[in-house]
């Protein structure tokens, strides 16, 4: 089918897990004529999960990507994890789309992934729909679910059609008014959405007061309905059964009329190398500006890069370059994605979502461009959740070290919340995930892609250290050891900084006593001292150094000087400072069973938590809110299952870093053995 921007959809199907996104996926594709028939996630023989963990568990873990071609329009639909332990990816797609579509269970409600996805959408500026799918279950009160999203996420959220004879059918109620319906009035959702949508737009406003609704035009409608959607005026609401068809044919033509194509979007938040914002066209003419948003590491095609393409066309065997890259590639292959398919294409136009296979240089959130002139363009980041987990590891046979450093880097490329840390004063290497479920799942597919097996154990917790107080510190470093000698003596101050502000060098030195080139000498050596800590080994944060003073000599001053001086000099500030150890303090949401609530409640508390509060989920079950410390968490996932019997889950977000208590900082501080430094 050949299109232009004017006629791509790109939509994210969000939620929460057992929303029915994947079925839905496959409802669609269907509708689209793209299969012929839906495959089954009980089977594993679903389009999207295509990964053998996938298939064996039952869920999504990755996004997938598949297009569908109608009359009018062309659809990039993306299918993402509903699991909070797999966020990462969902995420990332929401970089790649103009809408972002959130499922939820009719007979659940409003569930945890639900309220998440809603607020990261809104975050990113792009449109939202709520999807309410398995309106034909027995138990599902539609009416109350409408006023329990109109509660939660506010009065602009409106039906834009509604179910009927008991969720067999749905009816538009946004270019229609007349006909049965499960519940409400199709002319009253018609009448209120209509009036939500003229509100926003003055002209078609004055048309609609002077002539009534029959004046406006199906161009008005759609100007004003997108208008409403790109600025959060309103949320349209739509029922579908992803088992029976239901409402989805009625779900690909709101694709096709009223949601927003490329050109109409809000513009993509891209920066210049001075952090301004900048326009970015859909013209197919002008230079290419590409965002990749997803890696992936295909055993038959190599390393494949998806990319959004925002400006300009990319074609086959054309020159891009990657970031601010000198030396470009050639794109010798260009595909289109549907499931595990890959169609290879001419061109991608703006509004496209296509691949590149086999450019190792290539990274997520990488800027494709073909000019200079883009050379330091950056798409705003997305916000992630802080991958708070963690596992040390090593391989279980000998030799393997080079291929399981291999094989996590290439899982750290796919998945923006899989890190990957090694610590040289350890000599430990260290993953670090969003749960222990994401990690295993990582090292299932490490073994099952690279061969590689591991043997794990809890890692050190990353404690910080910071200063409480004010403090000066001196030191003079002198060597003479015949010929040239070293000298160099600094004095300098510190002081505390607000919790997250990181660390700041200030220059005060007055007259010359220490020349300039003599202060980054100073400043390698503070940053030295803070990388190995002061107290109990760990890095130093939140605190500013001033250098007011010193003194150099003419001949045996030297930059190795002034670097051990300044390490010196610093130690010592901090040693008078009150140095603190500072630990990781995390957000903990716990859902589980109601019965389960004592257990849980009073066990947290046993971890120096506080329980923030509550929310009841529909099917009985809570999600417990609470804020704990990162160390105290260690065999949680065990301990959450002995109590609930396997029925509880759990996920973890950095808060901050806050004091440890007295007793564990002497604990820490006994437990260090500094090395002491020969100079």
């Amino acid at each position: 089918m050949s299109y232009n921007t004017e006629n791509i959809r790109n939509i994210a199907l969000a939620g929460h897990a057992g929303s029915g996104k994947t079925t839905l996926f496959e409802a669609l594709l269907q509708a689209g004529g793209v299969i012929q028939s839906q495959g089954s996630v009980e089977r594993g023989t679903t389009q999207s999960d295509t990964d053998s963990q996938e298939k064996a568990r039952g869920h999504s873990i990755d996004s997938c990507i598949a297009g569908i071609d109608r009359a009018h329009c062309h659809i990039n639909l993306i299918d993402t994890a509903g699991y909070a332990d797999f966020r990462g990816a969902t995420l990332a797609s929401f970089a790649a789309v103009e809408t972002v579509a959130v499922v939820v269970n009719a007979i659940n409600g409003i569930e945890y992934g639900t309220r998440r996805m809603m607020e990261r959408a809104k975050e990113r500026g792009v449109a939202r729909v709520l999807v309410v799918n398995k309106i034909d279950f027995e138990g599902a009160r539609l009416g109350m679910l409408v006023d329990a999203l109109r509660e939660e996420f506010g009065n602009e959220c409106l039906p834009v059609n509604l179910p009927a004879q008991g969720g067999k059918l749905v009816l538009d109620c946004f270019f229609h008014r007349d006909g049965t319906t499960d519940f409400s009035s199709l002319a009253e959702a018609h009448q209120r959405i209509l009036d939500q949508v003229v509100e926003i737009n003055e002209n078609v406003m004055g048309t609609y007061l002077d002539a009534g609704e029959a004046s406006l035009t199906p161009e008005q409608l759609h100007d004003a309905f997108e208008q409403c959607l790109r600025e959060g005026h309103l949320v349209p609401i739509c029922f579908v059964s992803a088992r029976t068809g239901a409402g989805v044919n009625e779900l690909l033509e709101l694709a096709d009329k009223l949601l927003p194509n490329p050109a109409e979007g809000n513009p993509p938040p891209f920066l210049n190398a001075e952090n301004q914002p900048i326009d970015v066209s859909t013209d197919p003419a002008k230079h290419v500006i590409a965002d990749v948003f997803k890696i992936v590491n295909d055993p038959f095609v190599g390393k494949l890069g998806v990319f959004r393409v925002w400006q300009g066309t990319i074609r086959k065997d054309t020159q891009l370059f990657i970031d601010d890259g000198r030396k470009p590639f050639k794109v010798g292959h260009l595909f289109r994605l549907s499931g595990k398919t890959h169609v290879e294409i001419d061109q991608a136009i703006p509004g496209d979502i296509a691949a590149v296979a086999k450019v190792e240089e290539i990274h997520f959130d990488a800027v494709l461009h073909d000019s200079h002139d883009e050379d330091r363009i950056h798409l705003t980041p997305l916000r992630f959740p802080q991958p708070m987990f963690g596992l040390a590891l090593e391989p279980k046979h000998k030799g393997q070290e080079q291929k399981l450093s291999q094989a996590l880097l290439r899982l750290s490329e796919e998945d923006p919340c899989f890190r990957m840390e090694h610590h040289k004063e350890l000599n430990e290497t260290v993953i670090r995930g969003l749960s222990d479920l994401h990690l295993k799942v990582m090292l299932e597919r490490m073994k099952e892609r690279y061969g590689v097996e591991v043997v794990t154990h809890p890692p050190r917790i990353a404690y910080r250290e910071t200063i409480a107080g004010h403090a000066e510190g001196h030191h003079r470093h002198k060597k003479q050891t015949g010929g040239a000698g070293q000298f160099g003596e600094v004095f300098l101050r510190v002081e505390p900084l607000e919790r997250g502000s990181g660390f700041e060098f200030v220059d005060a030195v007055k007259g010359g006593v220490i020349p300039g080139q003599f202060l980054p000498a100073i400043e390698k050596g503070v940053r030295q001292a803070m990388e190995h800590g002061a107290v109990a080994g760990f890095p130093l944060q939140d605190l500013r150094v001033t250098v007011y003073d010193g003194k150099y000599h003419p001949v045996d001053s030297k930059e190795v000087a002034f670097v051990s001086a300044g390490k010196k000099a610093f130690l010592d500030a901090v040693g008078k400072a009150r140095p603190i150890v500072l630990e990781p303090i995390v957000d903990v949401e716990v859902a589980i069973p109601e019965s389960n609530v004592g257990d849980v409640t009073g066990g947290l508390a046993g971890k120096r938590a506080r329980i923030l509060g509550t929310d009841t989920q529909r099917g009985g079950e809570l999600v417990i809110r609470a804020q704990a410390p990162l160390a105290e968490l260690t065999d949680y996932p065990t301990e959450l299952k002995a109590m609930t019997g396997g029925r509880g889950r759990y996920s973890l977000d950095l808060s901050h870093y806050e004091p440890v208590p007295p007793p564990v900082q002497r604990q820490l501080s006994e437990a260090w053995k500094p090395k002491v430094e020969e100079d």
